[in-house]
């Protein structure tokens, strides 16, 4: 079941949440930006749309109703649905992008390769997510039965995303990353490193491979923990 009824219920807390803490917000979105490119996209767990309406993104699936009708307003074409069962055709977009999703899906690497499938042949697929084994994602972790969000949430590491993609068929892993204090301590944007391992909050971008997707496809390359 799509981890969506605690989003439904406390929607403005986690819309709100950007605003308070607008310099976490907009590094994240920056990072984000510099590897999505161009080209028809769609944000899978979309949530209010609120980086899916600053970079462009036209569609989002998103099974939070009340997050979808924000999103929308926002002028993203947000329809209901899970990763593990995308309600698009084969082909369909240039780019697939996650932000902060990965960690409540039911199945990662079901999700993956639905990414892979509606993705069109060179196409890529982008993923944001606090690395587990960050001070963040620790501090997250240590804490998450008392959030109403992340309470159901499982944080991977930046190797278990590789090795998941890897297992979906994407290749050419490229990683940056930001957010090198604790959150509390972001007063302004963070630009930007190469790599992962030493900011909390990691992108990946991962291409397509030229072909149908199959389970237990490989070739991505690992990520390395030295940001160089």
């Amino acid at each position: 079941m799509p981890k969506s009824s605690a989003f439904d219920q406390h929607v403005a807390d986690y819309d709100a949440w950007f605003d308070r803490h607008r310099p976490v917000y907009e590094s994240e979105l920056q990072v984000v930006r510099e590897l999505l490119g161009r080209g028809r996209t769609l944000e899978v767990g979309v949530g209010t749309g609120r980086f899916a309406g600053p970079l462009k993104v036209g569609w989002g699936v998103e099974p939070s109703a009340r997050m979808r009708a924000i999103a929308c307003e926002r002028g993203v074409d947000a329809i209901d649905g899970v990763a593990e069962r995308l309600p698009h055709a084969d082909q369909s977009f240039d780019a697939v992008l996650m932000v902060t999703t990965i960690c409540f899906l039911d199945d990662v690497d079901a999700a993956l390769l639905e990414a892979g499938r509606v993705l069109r042949p060179d196409g890529h697929l982008v993923i944001g997510f606090i690395d587990r084994e960050s001070p963040v994602g620790r501090d997250y972790q240590a804490h998450h039965a008392e959030s109403v969000f992340y309470r159901e949430a499982t944080f991977l590491s930046a190797s278990e995303v590789a090795e998941h993609l890897r297992r979906a068929g994407f290749i050419d892993l490229v990683f940056r990353q930001t957010l090198f204090t604790p959150l509390a301590d972001v007063a302004a944007v963070q630009p930007s490193q190469p790599g992962c391992g030493a900011g909390s909050f990691v992108v990946v971008r991962a291409q397509r491979r030229g072909r149908p997707f199959h389970a237990g496809d490989g070739g991505a390359d690992a990520p390395r923990s030295d940001p160089r």
